[in-house]
């Protein structure tokens, strides 16, 4: 039995642009603009920059995800470039922290927000476990059903974003000096490592471009299709943030926004009560619920399907290789996958944020350079999308993710030492049981 081929074009898209605007646009604002000493221009800037960035990688992805149209992405990719004990490691961080850790971290930022609205401080990581159970149940009745609920929620987030950008544009009394110079002066080697901090800032807020080739086994078209919706998905999503921020600072007064920002404010709530008063704050928080609701949904569709392509290749729980023979989903895939996320709850935003950007890092290095290794290895096989600008684009993603990676052991050295120790326990797993069963014919 095989999984159902019901993805298409617009469906890709969603489930791209729906995991990737989640919080991090309404939250980050503060940070990016602190990083870059409160010039506006500069913040502009590098919002732009990590949007290029991003979209260098996905395009990177494109050629993989069209060269091995399978389920299980990263996962497929490592394996045939490095081996299965690469892609093994890959798999089962991602099952143990990152992509378990992102659906937990979603689901505790829906509920914080909730609490903002409604008298359920004390029941916080309950609500958010109740959110994983049900988006789980959601996504195991089809991914038809899941890309459904991916589809509306996209549309539903949008509403408010541009909303925002519309007041902002054209009922913003601010003017907005593009200044890109930064507080304290400037020098070539300031300026560089200025952008670079901050651009590390917006991949953050970016993050979430790499899971439509999860699940492009089960896309209708994937070689035209997965390019299509990873070039309109990323390039929206640049497109939208950056105007976004420049909304935000037509509606509050720059000295504001330094006395905001310092405070590490969430900058669209004071610029919205600027406007509709405490009303303001209430459609802001509205807005970050739909938005992450609809990331969390994208998120526990398509992580799953990973583990499913490691137990086909017998380098995970047999059952998780199990096909719903009703509604054709791995089913005991989701549910594994809900169980793991339910567990992380008992951590917390940041260390979950950690978990779940240290582990992608790594990871996503080895995949971009797995390009440059299928280029002269294989230089016959059928690519229906070539990443244009080759070498330099895939080159430009690797750099960016290896200056992430550093900047992350840098300021968050305990939970990244967690990260390495689960990998290190996974890399014995695999050599002394995993190893010792495949030369037995186990």
């Amino acid at each position: 039995m095989q999984l159902k081929k019901e993805i298409g074009l617009f469906s890709g898209i969603a489930i791209i642009a729906g995991i990737m605007i989640g919080s991090g646009i309404f939250v980050f604002g503060s940070l990016i603009l602190t990083r870059v000493g409160y010039a506006l221009g500069l913040s502009l800037l590098v919002w732009l920059i990590g949007g290029i960035i991003t979209l260098f990688s996905g395009l990177t992805y494109a050629e993989l995800g069209t060269m091995f149209p399978e389920t299980g992405g990263y996962y497929v990719y490592l394996k045939k470039a490095y081996g299965k004990k690469t892609a093994f490691l890959s798999g089962t961080m991602n099952f143990v922290l990152a992509s378990s850790g992102s659906i937990a971290l979603l689901a505790l930022v829906f509920s914080d927000i909730l609490s903002y609205i409604l008298p359920v401080t004390n029941y916080v990581k309950w609500i958010a476990a109740g959110v994983i159970i049900i988006l789980s149940l959601i996504n195991y009745l089809g991914v038809k059903f899941g890309s459904l609920v991916q589809k509306i929620f996209l549309v539903a987030k949008l509403i408010p974003l541009i909303g925002i950008i519309v007041i902002g544009l054209f009922l913003g009394t601010e003017s907005v000096t593009l200044n890109f110079i930064p507080e304290g002066g400037l020098t070539v080697t300031k300026l560089f490592t200025t952008i670079g901090f901050g651009v590390v800032g917006t991949l953050w807020a970016y993050e979430g471009w790499t899971n439509l080739n999860t699940v492009s086994g089960e896309m209708k078209n994937v070689s035209k299709d997965l390019p299509k919706a990873i070039l309109i998905a990323i390039s929206g999503v640049t497109i939208i943030y950056v105007l976004f921020t420049f909304s935000i600072y037509r509606l509050i007064p720059l000295n504001d926004l330094i006395a905001l920002s310092e405070g590490g404010a969430v900058l669209p709530i004071p610029a919205m009560m600027s406007v509709f008063g405490n009303t303001g704050m209430y459609l802001v928080f509205g807005a970050v619920l739909i938005s992450v609701f609809g990331a969390l949904n994208g998120s526990v569709m398509v992580f799953p399907r990973v583990y499913y392509a490691m137990a086909l290749d017998q380098t995970f729980f047999k059952s998780f290789k199990t096909i719903d023979k009703k509604h054709q989903t791995p089913s005991i895939a989701i549910f594994g996958s809900m169980v793991m996320s339910l567990v992380l709850l008992l951590f917390n935003v940041e260390q979950l944020l950690t978990f779940v950007v240290f582990t992608g890092l790594i990871f996503n290095t080895l995949i971009f350079a797995s390009v440059f290794i299928f280029r002269k290895k294989q230089p016959d096989l059928k690519r229906p999308y070539k990443v244009w600008g080759y070498p330099y684009v895939p080159g430009i993603a690797i750099i960016g993710m290896v200056g992430l990676f550093i900047a992350t052991l840098v300021e968050d050295l305990v939970p990244s030492l967690i990260g390495l120790g689960v990998l290190v326990v996974a890399y014995l797993f695999y050599t002394f049981v995993i190893e010792k069963k495949m030369k037995k014919g186990e």
